[in-house]
């Protein structure tokens, strides 16, 4: 029985089918692509010796203070002095009438010399035993007590020139010439302030004393000989003060409401360019640490906890992430002082390329720029990844 016609293309289309299948057992499956290397940029870690200071807010303050007040009783006759200008120590401020000091003065030099020539008349007849020992004795205290009078006269007479206890800049009057003063009034004529040198107070936790006393104990902080006391400053407006000063003390008593002790450092102050009340930050030495281990700040990542973690690229290329611990910022790095060591190479560059421990091509990162003082440099840190 032959096929009908109309069933051959059927057939010939199976034939068809089956032979491509059979064709295509007979060949291999393409490879899975190749996963690419991540490139990351790293930066190589040396220890140094690193000299750490400590930013404090401070004010000024001056380094004496005197306010004047009258020593007698009168009317303010003339000021003798510009306010806000220099004056010298012993220089004329005031004159307060003197015209009954005057005449008490010069009363108690002719008392004087009346008690003077007594005493010394008594002397010689005392030794001819012309008058009693008992009456030469009354001559000669009359005699002491009229220089006493005297010198006292002198004195008020010397107080109503009111004059300048120190050397420094005067600050405004609050009497005008008629003004009726009275002697040790509460309210100050002037005050005269020394500024040069001038003394800058500012105030250090307990907690940061307890920790440096702390670390030169372990020998992890060491003095930093001369510089040790050495104390730079910057001003409100962010400009630096270009003398250094010293420090001088430390207060022995723990301010009980802030829980700080108070640090005193002297400044020179030539050009009167600090004022006393002045805010200033103050940068003070706190000592060197040695085999300090310093991280640039874009190689450092947080987690929500808070805790540091960076990527270590070992000899093998392989990039792992570690934890450390961070004390400071020392310009545009982190002073790391667990989980890393000298030699080591942190990532930098390509962070967002790092999943888990993989390996990786490294190479040397171009968006480190090292500043370790912002305040005396004009450098920048380049754009991270």
């Amino acid at each position: 029985m032959k096929s009908s016609p109309r069933f051959l293309p059927a057939k010939t289309a199976v034939l068809l089918a089956t032979a491509l299948v059979v064709a295509g057992c007979g060949q291999p499956e393409p490879a899975p692509r190749a996963a690419s290397v991540p490139e990351v940029g790293v930066y190589t870690l040396k220890e140094q010796s690193l000299q750490l200071t400590r930013d404090l807010p401070g004010r000024t303050s001056a380094y004496r203070i005197a306010e004047l007040r009258p020593q007698v009783t009168g009317i303010i006759e003339k000021r003798m002095f510009k306010e806000g200008a220099e004056v010298k120590k012993g220089q004329q401020l005031y004159q307060i009438d003197d015209a009954i000091y005057q005449a008490e003065y010069n009363r108690a030099k002719s008392n004087l010399v009346a008690a003077e020539r007594l005493a010394k008349r008594y002397e010689r007849l005392q030794k001819t035993s012309a008058i009693s020992k008992q009456q030469y004795d009354d001559a000669y205290s009359n005699w002491k007590q009229s220089q006493a009078q005297a010198e006292l006269a002198r004195i008020s007479l010397v107080y109503a020139k009111v004059l300048a206890p120190i050397s420094g800049r005067i600050g405004r009057s609050a009497v005008t010439e008629g003004a009726l003063v009275t002697q040790a009034q509460p309210q100050a004529l002037a005050t005269v302030q020394q500024l040069d040198p001038i003394f800058v107070d500012v105030a250090q936790p307990v907690s940061e004393v307890l920790r440096l006393q702390n670390e030169m104990s372990s020998g992890r902080l060491e003095r930093s000989g001369p510089d040790q006391a050495k104390v730079t400053l910057e001003l409100e407006d962010g400009s630096r003060y270009p003398l250094a000063g010293s420090l001088k003390f430390s207060e022995i008593t723990v301010d009980q409401g802030t829980s700080s002790v108070t640090l005193r450092a002297e400044f020179p102050n030539p050009d009167g360019r600090l004022l006393p009340g002045m805010f200033v930050k103050a940068k003070l030495s706190e000592g060197v640490r040695n085999k300090a281990v310093l991280v640039p700040q874009q190689a450092v990542q947080r987690d929500p906890k808070g805790q540091a973690s960076v990527w270590v690229v070992n000899d093998q290329n392989m990039a792992e992430r570690r934890s450390v611990t961070t004390e400071r910022t020392v310009g545009n790095q982190w002073l790391v002082s667990e989980g890393l060591k000298d030699g080591e190479r942190v990532v930098t560059e390509g962070l967002q390329r790092l999943r888990g421990a993989t390996q990786v091509l490294a190479s040397e990162a171009g968006n480190v720029a090292v500043v370790s003082d912002f305040g005396a440099s004009t450098e920048h840190v380049a754009v991270s990844n």
